[in-house]
């Protein structure tokens, strides 16, 4: 079971508050630089504001800092990052959380294309939509199983090539016996578990997946996550509504191809 996510608390930095940069007029280089350097000489929290499509906040970061981003950060937001947590108040672009090792990315809004793409541990949260090949190639490494939580809805390709950690997807606007829009869900899978809240239409999922009954540890597990989502985002989705368990067919699917 992933571990549960702690927030950070501001209060825990030595100044009594967040130190401010203003992104307004700076390159990505340059913001990244000046964040680095705040994070590395003990600062235990940082506010990002008027932020405008620079790249690669949080990238490599290994240290553990809450950041809280006003405006719309780049693409590549938490790439390789290992301990920090990271607050968007507002929507995010493609490939959040791309190849990250631990933290938190909790999104308050929508997030674009490959999010969470090969993944690796930690947790993220978008409150609304996704786009197009979410958790692609996500993996597992022994006890450590990456998080992605989606409030909303994901567009085609979720899940293609995961390998491992946990998917969950909520369909919160959905009306009440929609299935979910996304085609070709789990295409290649042949590792970890992906949840929809509801029932998909089996024709939009990969031939690499099947069903698999709900259990009481699903229901554990779901309700830890719920949790969490619901707490990030003040919101409540329940634990105890209907959810679709999808798990690979095979741990090889494409193995036969490759075989002499």
């Amino acid at each position: 079971m992933p571990e549960p996510v702690t927030p950070l608390d501001l209060a825990a930095n030595p100044t009594g508050e967040a130190i401010t940069l203003d992104a307004r007029g700076l390159s990505y280089r340059a913001l990244n630089e000046q964040l680095d350097a705040a994070v590395t000489a003990g600062a235990t929290a940082a506010r990002l504001v008027n932020v405008y499509g620079q790249r690669y906040i949080g990238t490599n970061l290994q240290r553990r800092v809450r950041i809280d981003i006003e405006g719309v950060p780049g693409n590549d937001l938490g790439a390789f990052m290992d301990g920090p947590e990271i607050h968007v108040h507002g929507d995010a672009q493609d490939g959040c959380g791309n190849t990250m090792n631990s933290g938190l990315l909790a999104i308050h809004g929508s997030a674009g294309d490959i999010l969470g793409h090969s993944m690796r541990g930690g947790a993220v949260f978008v409150r609304d939509d996704v786009g197009y090949r979410v958790a692609i190639h996500m993996k597992a490494y022994e006890d450590v199983r990456p998080t992605v939580v989606i409030g909303g809805t994901a567009q085609h390709f979720l899940g293609e090539y995961m390998a491992g950690g946990v998917l969950l997807v909520l369909g919160r606007r959905l009306p009440p016996g929609a299935v979910h829009p996304a085609r070709y869900v789990g295409t290649g899978m042949h590792g970890g578990v992906i949840y929809l809240r509801g029932r998909p239409n089996q024709a939009f999922l990969g031939k690499e997946v099947g069903l698999a009954p709900i259990t009481d540890a699903d229901r554990a597990l779901l309700g830890d996550l719920l949790g969490q989502y619901n707490a990030l985002f003040g919101l409540h989705v329940s634990a105890d509504d209907e959810y679709t368990k999808l798990i690979p067919q095979s741990k090889r699917p494409y193995g036969q191809i490759y075989a002499y």
